[in-house]
């Protein structure tokens, strides 16, 4: 939030305005044992910076940094200023919504933008803008199917992130349309290809896999394709890890991609915000929810962009929309598009390739300890692992907590046949020191009596 500040004028002004004769006259409806009456030490006459060393010293005797090893689906990237920079400009915060091309072509164009850069990104042919975030995209993604297909089923991975699927869950009870969920190979961590052919029938209407998976590990696509597209189904490829697609193959076998793209620059803050992406092939446009913003030249030759297709109830009649989802993220949109024309080809590979030097260190530096061990072997991964401990989660975290380390998630939750493993991310920001410090921690077990 901007600091406005007021000169005493204007505070006599505003006062008189409302009819109060002073500061103290405004707060007197607060009870006097309510109100802050002890003096502050608060510099005072100061220049704007000395009062913000103030404050940032003052915050640091209270803060505490932590590192921490979750990922999940929330992943902590570094994110350039100059994306709240470009984000505030007024030629891209205009309005909500871009009812009137006329006037918000800022954001329109900074849609269109978003929109290119995320099909060049997934070898789609085009991308919406957008969802709420990853779990409805998917969601979203399985109804589109059945539209396309006309049929009512649908089998999904069980390496597909636990809440996804609970949003998916809760998008399809209560219209009897039902799901198939398919166990992952114990070795690989993987998706159970036999048993995903064994449950995809002339019925499915759609196969719903992750890759990099809720567990890391990349999904062989071109062969689950082959096994979707045999009974006629659609393949969805949900991606939760967007920089992953720096060096992974982009899933061009898939007919549906859905994306969260929160890592493109957008800050974690207790669950939010976040940023859903539908991306498809050309032939299934008509069905794709949300908005898609096309660009065009006038009679001068001036480029322009205009709200192409909006399938909202919202803007439609009720029964011909095909979502019910009756806004998107484009502020946030608009921060993953200013991140990747930051960093652009070249730099989106560098970044991808520095989360995979990390995790792999952290890997081999957290597994070499007694007793413990990756959990998963024989297949690629991205920046995240699982790791098996023969010592109890609960105590190996303690002791990292006491150095303000947060380990890695706790999976018995979601997988009960995971006892004593825990799901670890590392990013590009992750210290080296940290991650050593991380593993003699863990290694020092207390001695049993």
């Amino acid at each position: 939030m901007r600091y406005l500040p007021k000169s005493p004028a204007e505070r006599e002004q505003m006062l008189a305005e409302i009819g109060a004769r002073s500061i103290d006259d405004l707060f007197a409806v607060i009870p006097a044992e309510y109100r802050l009456t002890r003096d502050l030490d608060v510099p005072r006459q100061h220049a704007e910076s000395e009062i913000i060393d103030y404050f940032r010293a003052a915050g640091a005797r209270y803060t505490h940094k932590h590192t921490s090893f979750l990922g999940a689906g929330a992943y902590r990237h570094y994110r350039p200023i100059l994306i709240d920079a470009m984000a505030q400009r007024g030629e891209f915060l205009t309005s909500y919504t871009p009812y009137q091309a006329e006037i918000t072509q800022g954001t329109l164009q900074a849609i269109f933008e978003f929109q290119t850069m995320i099909s060049e990104l997934t070898g789609m042919d085009v991308a919406n803008a957008s969802m709420y975030d990853g779990s409805t995209g998917a969601a979203e993604a399985v109804l589109m199917a059945m539209r396309i297909t006309g049929r009512h089923r649908a089998v999904v991975a069980n390496t597909v992130h636990p809440e996804y699927r609970e949003v998916l869950h809760t998008y399809l009870r209560y219209r009897e349309m039902p799901t198939k969920l398919v166990a992952c190979d114990p070795e690989t961590g993987r998706v159970d290809l036999r048993a995903l052919e064994a449950a995809v029938t002339e019925e499915t209407a759609a196969v719903l896999i992750q890759s990099p998976n809720f567990f890391g590990m990349i999904e062989d696509i071109p062969v689950i394709a082959d096994i979707a597209h045999k009974k006629g189904a659609l393949l969805i490829v949900s991606i939760a890890e967007a920089v992953s697609l720096g060096v992974v193959r982009p899933p061009v076998e898939a007919d549906i991609v859905s994306l969260e793209a929160q890592a493109f620059g957008v800050p974690l803050c207790y669950g939010g915000p976040y940023c859903g992406v539908i991306a498809t092939k050309e032939q299934y446009l008509r069905q794709i929810p949300g908005r898609l913003v096309g660009q065009t030249v006038d009679r001068d030759g001036y480029r322009g962009f205009v709200l192409t297709l909006s399938t909202r109830e919202q803007h439609i009649r009720r029964e011909k929309a095909t979502s019910n989802i009756c806004t998107n993220q484009a502020l946030v949109a608009l921060m993953a598009t200013i991140f990747l024309t930051i960093y652009g080809k070249e730099g989106m590979r560098e970044l991808a390739e520095q989360n995979l030097a990390k995790a792999h260190y952290a890997a081999q530096a957290l597994s070499a300890q007694p007793g413990a061990k990756l959990r998963f072997t024989g297949a690629p991964w991205f920046n995240e692992f699982v790791l098996y401990t023969e010592e109890d989660p609960a105590a190996w975290s303690q002791r990292l907590r006491s150095d303000r380390i947060v380990g890695g998630l706790d999976l018995h939750r979601w997988y009960p046949e995971m006892s004593n493993c825990t799901l670890w991310c590392a990013t590009e920001i992750m210290p080296r020191e940290r991650m050593d410090k991380t593993a003699s921690l863990m290694a020092a077990r207390p001695v049993e009596a």
